[in-house]
């Protein structure tokens, strides 16, 4: 069964174990990292793509990601710190492989200088 943990953790494995790339977008409001696309997840999965969808939508209710018409799918602060907990915590060597451990320690440290409740604009 899916869940936005299951769609989080597969979102990690293709940006740091298929895809060696993290898109990150950094402005006034914190730390966004783009996710993959929906259809992408939904393949590695192996589930259809409609089937991520409604997840997608809770999550952008919980205030995890934004989607943009257009541009995709980026993390808000909370889900940008959520994604780094993972990331520190379960895939340290391939995101050391990835980012390197100063650019992560940088990322992590500018994730936290936004309140858990602020919201993206």
């Amino acid at each position: 069964m899916l869940s936005e943990s299951i769609l989080l953790t597969a979102a990690i494995e293709i940006m740091l174990r298929l895809d060696y790339h993290v898109a990150i977008q950094a402005g006034p409001d914190g730390i966004a990292i783009r996710l993959p696309t929906t259809r992408r997840l939904a393949e590695y999965l192996g589930v259809p793509h409609y089937y991520v969808l409604p997840h997608f939508a809770e999550m952008e209710k919980n205030n995890l990601i934004q989607r943009k018409e257009r541009v995709g799918i980026s993390t808000t602060p909370r889900g940008t710190r959520m994604l780094l907990s993972q990331m520190g915590d379960e895939y340290a060597e391939e995101t050391n492989a990835v980012l390197g451990d100063d650019l992560f320690a940088l990322l992590q440290k500018r994730a936290l200088l936004i309140s858990p409740d602020d919201q993206v604009s």
